[in-house]
């Protein structure tokens, strides 16, 4: 992965989920030194600001317990939109906001894949397989469907029309360690790859990891990369509403950021559900901004001391 054009696209959403915090996630990565560390390594960086969803007008649902509908699809629509464009330009780098943008985010970057007749992959890093659709939630949290919508399933009624459906077995979900009943059904059935903290206590984060890269490789695949701060485990990460225990430690997340700057297939990123409410002394922001630099080419003997 030679020198970028990244293009930093805050998202401050805040719609997917009840507990609110993540619409100050954007700042919060900007203040951690975000551009300084992409430009320290060589690339070129232009901050878009924050982005602001469309105006929906309300509309009907079958599940009443869905929380900001109108907001969330709002959202999508921009999304998908500055998704696409900023594809054509560089290297997209969406800062979250709550994993509901991965709605816009991965369905705009996956227009854009098709239209150089590519295929889109999605390299998924989180706690949660978040392949709920509107219909299937019992929690109403939106941020918990991004994975039912790319890969088209059905349910999502007035959502835009993808422009692209991720096909199934060109999703890998590493890190995973919650997952409910029906989404545990639902994914039984599925052809993505899921990798879950078993595997990796196991077999270790890397050879799953290897795998997945040189299929993006050989099929000459653009790779999005979809990074939850519960990936981490909360005692290295704690500035997130979804914590859950036995999550990646701090070497391991280095180490997959390091392997996919090796590759040279990531073409997007996200950062989301970073809760700047609920960090220490910005320590998670910090994490979150040293794993991007490793992605873009920071290595393990360049990391900075960090004094808190």
């Amino acid at each position: 992965m030679g020198h970028k054009n990244c293009i930093l696209l805050g998202a401050p959403v805040d719609s997917g989920k009840e507990r609110h915090g993540c619409l100050m996630g954007p700042d919060a990565y900007r203040t951690a030194g975000l551009s300084d560390a992409l430009a320290a390594l060589g690339h070129q960086v232009r901050d878009l600001g924050n982005l602001t969803a469309e105006h929906v007008d309300p509309m009907p649902n079958s599940n009443p317990v869905l929380i900001d509908l109108e907001e969330t699809i709002g959202w999508t629509r921009c999304l998908i939109k500055e998704a696409k464009a900023a594809m054509g330009s560089g290297f997209p780098i969406f800062l979250g906001g709550d994993h509901s943008l991965s709605l816009g985010s991965v369905a705009g970057v996956a227009a854009h894949a098709a239209e150089q007749n590519r295929p889109q992959y999605v390299l998924w890093l989180d706690a949660h397989s978040d392949y709920h659709t509107p219909e299937t939630t019992t929690s109403g949290n939106l941020h918990g469907t991004p994975l039912g919508y790319v890969t088209g399933r059905a349910g999502f009624e007035g959502f835009p029309t993808l422009p692209a459906p991720v096909p199934e077995d060109q999703v890998c979900l590493i890190g995973i360690r919650s997952v409910d009943q029906a989404e545990n059904a639902a994914l039984q059935s599925s052809a993505m790859q899921v990798v879950d903290m078993r595997a990796i206590d196991e077999h270790g984060i890397a050879a799953p990891l290897a795998a997945f890269l040189a299929r993006v490789k050989a099929d000459n695949g653009m790779l999005h990369v979809s990074l939850d701060v519960d990936f981490l485990d909360p005692s290295v990460a704690p500035a997130v509403g979804t914590t859950v225990p036995g999550g990646a430690t701090v070497r391991e997340a280095h180490l997959v950021m390091e392997m996919l700057h090796d590759s040279g297939v990531v073409s997007s990123l996200d950062l989301v559900e970073l809760n700047p409410f609920l960090d220490e002394r910005g320590r998670t922001a910090k994490l979150m901004v040293d794993l991007a630099a490793s992605l873009m080419g920071r290595k393990v003997f360049d990391r900075p001391t960090r004094s808190f």
